[in-house]
């Protein structure tokens, strides 16, 4: 039965996908239509998640998303957060990878929403570009979302924060605003079914702008991390035994 339901969610999630991409064309018009389609496009798919597999995902912390623009700083387990993530974040920007910008259909509403790409083909000269974008962004009082681990990791596997997303604290001088969460515990990555249950991504208190670099890195894991184990912990004693075993190797 479990297969079966993912199965049909995967099927609805693509049809609804399609529908979106394709009758929404007219929206290209305006930034801001888009992001309006994006957030509607999650809307729906959690609905169907919740729906068709019996998983559900709660919000924590809400009440720390400060107005104005904020480096988003999350966890990254699955392609859930990637979508749950703009149903709560109004006037939203992602740091991504440029060849998604070549995506049929799909690259065409990146590229009408101004996401900030790396092209990461251009070296060192491709963390210049993304601050750039990234401060236009900012100064136009976006959430900018950024993974600091760069792709997606296994519940239990050692975190890898990358010194970018430090860097960019550094720049852009603005506050930053940490994401846990458990995700992976219920579609995790290269597994073709989902778990139902209660995904929790949780908003932690902003960090203030200011600190330096070589302290808001180890801050910010240091955050994220505890937070994201408890919250495994809370889903899946199993899945955080894994967690644990990975920090004691």
């Amino acid at each position: 039965m479990p297969l079966v339901r993912s199965i049909l969610f995967t099927v609805a999630f693509y049809l609804v996908t399609a529908a979106l991409l394709i009758g929404g064309l007219p929206l290209l018009v305006s930034r801001r239509s888009v992001i309006w389609l994006a957030q509607t496009w999650g809307r729906i798919v959690l609905r169907l998640l919740h729906a068709i597999v019996g998983l559900k995902v709660e919000f924590r912390g809400l009440e720390h998303r400060p107005a104005g623009g904020v480096l988003v700083a999350a966890k990254h387990q699955s392609a859930l957060e990637t979508l749950a993530l703009v149903t709560v974040l109004d006037d939203f920007t992602y740091i991504l990878k440029r060849e998604l910008m070549w995506l049929p259909l799909f690259g065409w509403y990146l590229a009408r929403s101004e996401m900030v790409a790396i092209d990461r083909s251009k070296g060192s000269r491709a963390l210049a570009l993304m601050n750039e974008e990234a401060a236009a962004a900012m100064a136009d009082g976006r959430r900018l979302i950024i993974f600091p681990e760069g792709t997606r990791r296994a519940v239990g596997a050692p975190p890898a924060y990358k010194f970018g997303v430090a860097h960019m604290y550094d720049r852009l001088g603005v506050p930053c605003l940490p994401v846990a969460l458990n995700t992976g515990v219920f579609w995790g990555r290269r597994r073709l079914t989902y778990r139902p249950g209660t995904a929790v991504i949780e908003f932690l208190p902003v960090i203030p702008p200011g600190l330096p670099r070589e302290t808001f890195l180890p801050t910010l894991q240091e955050r994220i991390e505890t937070a994201s184990d408890a919250l495994v912990r809370e889903a899946d004693p199993r899945a955080a035994a894994t967690t644990i075993r990975a920090a004691q190797d």
